[in-house]
This record gives C-alpha cells, sequence and structure tokens, in this order.
C-alpha cells in the first residue's frame, strides 16, 4: 500500500478495482506535422498552437505499469533512446520504487520502435529478464515476414530488424494471442489499422473499466478533434481512421477512462462528445 501511495504522488494514477495502473513517461519524440494526411500542416500547427502544445511536433511517450494482487505489468516498454526518442522509461520506474526485474509481463500494443526499443539494452540484452512478453499473433507474423519486409520502404525497413531483435531476444519468455483474456481482467481489443495486430487492452475490475487504446492518436489535440487524420506511420490509413471513430464513439458511449502510448504526461483522459465531433479532456486522479 506504501508504494501504491509513493506511485499516486509521483506519477498519474488511477485505481480500477483491484488494479493500479500508473502513467510512466519515456520521454517524447519529434514528428513533422507533414506526416500527417487529410490535413495542411500549417492548420495541423495553429491546432497544436491552440492547445499549447509546443513544440507541436513533438509526440510524448507514455508506458503503464499495471499493478494487481497477482502481478507487476509494463503496457509497452518505450524508445529505449533508439533514434534519439525517449529514453526514460527505466529512470522514472525508478522513482516508482520498481525495478526491471520486477515486471513479470509485458503487454504489447504493437511493434513499432517507440513502443519495444526500450525492451534491450544497448548491448540487446532483455531488460525486463523476468517478463513473459505478450503479443498479438497477427503482430508477431508480421513483423517476422520476409514478404512484408520485402515491399518495406526505406524508412520502415529499419523498423523490421528492431521488432525481431526483440522477438528473438525474448523468444524463450514470449506468449502470442488471438483474442480473449490475456490476463486475469485484461480483455485484449483488436484495434486494427495503424499496425496488423494493433492491441488495446480493457480493464475491468469491481464493474469499473479503462482502455488502454495504444496508438489510437498520435497528435490528440489533433486526430480527437479531426479522426480523418491519419499519419505515416499507419500501415493502413483508412482502417486506421475507421478505428479511431469506432473508438471515439466507443469512449463516449460508454463513458471510459482512456490510456494513450501519445497521450499528454498527464496520461489518461475522456472522450466528450461536441456538436462538431469529440474533444479531450485530460483527466486527474
Amino acid at each position: 500500500m506504501q508504494q501504491f501511495l509513493m506511485l499516486e504522488q509521483i506519477f498519474p494514477s488511477h485505481h480500477v478495482g483491484d488494479f493500479q495502473i500508473t502513467a510512466i513517461s519515456d520521454g517524447y519524440l519529434q514528428a513533422p506535422l507533414g506526416l500527417l494526411s487529410n490535413i495542411d500542416p500549417i492548420d495541423a500547427t495553429q491546432m497544436q498552437n491552440r492547445a499549447g502544445q509546443r513544440p507541436p511536433d513533438a509526440v510524448h511517450i507514455n508506458c503503464y505499469l499495471l499493478r494487481s494482487a497477482g502481478h507487476t505489468v509494463l503496457i509497452d516498454a518505450g524508445a529505449g533512446g533508439i533514434k534519439q526518442w525517449g529514453g526514460l522509461l527505466l529512470q522514472n520506474l525508478t522513482l516508482a520504487g520498481v525495478s526491471p526485474a520486477e515486471i513479470d509481463t509485458i503487454l504489447l500494443t504493437h511493434a513499432h520502435p517507440d513502443h519495444v526499443g526500450g525492451l534491450l539494452n544497448a548491448a540487446g540484452q532483455c531488460v525486463f529478464p523476468n517478463a513473459e512478453l505478450v503479443v498479438h499473433r497477427s503482430e508477431w507474423d508480421f513483423w517476422r515476414d520476409d514478404a512484408h519486409l520485402s515491399r518495406a520502404s526505406d524508412r520502415t525497413r529499419g523498423n523490421f530488424q528492431i521488432a525481431r531483435n526483440v522477438f528473438e531476444s525474448y523468444d524463450r519468455q514470449l506468449r502470442t494471442f488471438e483474442a480473449g483474456e490475456v490476463l486475469p481482467g485484461v480483455l485484449a481489443m483488436p484495434l486494427p489499422g495503424h499496425t496488423q495486430g494493433h492491441t488495446g487492452y480493457l480493464l475491468t475490475s469491481a464493474e469499473r473499466n479503462l482502455l488502454v487504446w495504444g496508438d489510437i492518436v498520435h497528435f490528440p489535440h489533433i486526430q480527437i478533434q479531426r479522426p480523418d487524420v491519419t499519419i505515416a506511420f499507419d500501415q493502413d490509413a483508412t482502417l486506421s481512421a475507421s478505428t479511431r471513430t469506432r473508438m471515439l464513439d466507443m469512449a463516449t458511449a460508454d463513458e471510459l477512462l482512456i490510456a494513450g502510448m501519445h497521450l499528454g504526461e498527464l496520461g489518461f483522459a475522456r472522450i466528450q462528445r461536441e456538436r462538431s465531433g469529440f474533444s479531450l479532456q485530460y483527466h486527474h486522479n
């Protein structure tokens, strides 16, 4: 209990029944607004400035520490400093009083570098030696498929090697799934489009719930207001936009508390329906 209270004093945290979930920042990456489609970069910059997002091309990287009576879980592991992105996860876990060896499960939303880069150190060794790595089967299949690699652009080719290195290093402690509960009270929710196996996790306990929705948005103050806006990182932009709209509808209809890997450092939000569409309201404990 004392450790839970310490977490809440340092980092944004919420209780969902028997779960405690905490947003742990890995830092930031830069993504030029020209990577967005269906919006003029000037309009995108103005939206970011109006929302107080400076610099406007900064994308925050969240990981989530999930604790229950039986498990200490990390949802995604940040970039780990790859491409000069992020790299703050381990020091922030230390501030939270959690050592890498305590993590028994890592749930992946998908295998892009800013989500798996923190799983290996500079020597290529597993940062979380006692953790089972859990990933959607189609995500695991995609990054290991040479046919997909052969069609990849120069920009994305390196992402395949990063994902493959992670999967190979954690091979003996890796579990794939296709649907259903991945841990007690944690339901996998397929969210295709951003990647083939992009997955959210719905926590349910004591009639309370929370959705970790992965990369439904990269620029939340733009893409929640304008769900049609996609990013070059999406494998299937049309499907990604459709999935985003569906999740925004679900979040408002079910009054879900949302956690997202590219929300701000506050880590948790609710989605409000407006006459013009949707808006984001960060949620304090």
